[in-house]
């Protein structure tokens, strides 16, 4: 069965989005752009930013295109109303706590547009944020574990004495650390 059979028969009523608001939609490995068809032939708007990636395999070099936030697909509907949702083909769970989804606020997604429109190079990285402890991972202090740290507009990690309880900052590249 071809994709477009697939979704023409998974088609179901179509949602109002007069008032919706974002959901992210946690999805099978792989199945990113299958799901926002289906829901986007339902009558959702969906978002699946993708950036692209250079690979080298032994007789070629390929350029694919892979969704930014491998797993999720971006969806707006009403909370209320997802069962739909939740019935798509690879559709895993809409994100919130519990049972509750929670929204995703529209700036946010707003900034991943800007930001893939803008032409500049966007790539996955790990979520870090300050006062999270890190570990370098290249460079000099390979291997040093400490505590992220903000000033202004650089990144640094803290490192810590207890025994003297006293630290030291030293400014770190955030690409070259990853959460504990």
């Amino acid at each position: 069965m071809s994709n477009a059979a697939r979704i023409s028969s998974l088609l179901e009523c179509n949602p109002s989005q007069e008032t919706a608001a974002w959901y992210g939609v946690r999805v099978r490995s792989n199945y990113e752009k299958l799901t926002s068809e289906v829901l986007n032939a339902k009558g959702y708007e969906v978002y699946l930013p993708t950036y692209r990636v250079h690979r080298r395999w032994s007789d070629r070099k390929v350029e694919k295109e892979l969704p930014l936030f491998a797993g999720y697909v971006f969806c707006r509907f009403d909370p209320r109303l997802r069962l739909p949702i939740l019935t798509t083909p690879g559709v895993v769970s809409v994100l919130g706590g519990g049972n509750v989804p929670v929204s995703i606020p529209d700036s946010e997604i707003g900034a991943i547009r800007a930001a893939i429109e803008s032409g500049l190079q966007v790539t996955p990285c790990c979520y870090l944020k300050e006062g999270q402890r890190v570990q370098v991972r290249r460079g000099p202090l390979e291997g040093v574990e400490g505590v992220l740290l903000r000033r202004k507009s650089d990144w640094r990690i803290v490192l810590s004495v207890e025994m003297l309880q006293r630290s030291v900052s030293i400014e770190i590249d955030r690409e070259s650390v990853t959460a504990i």
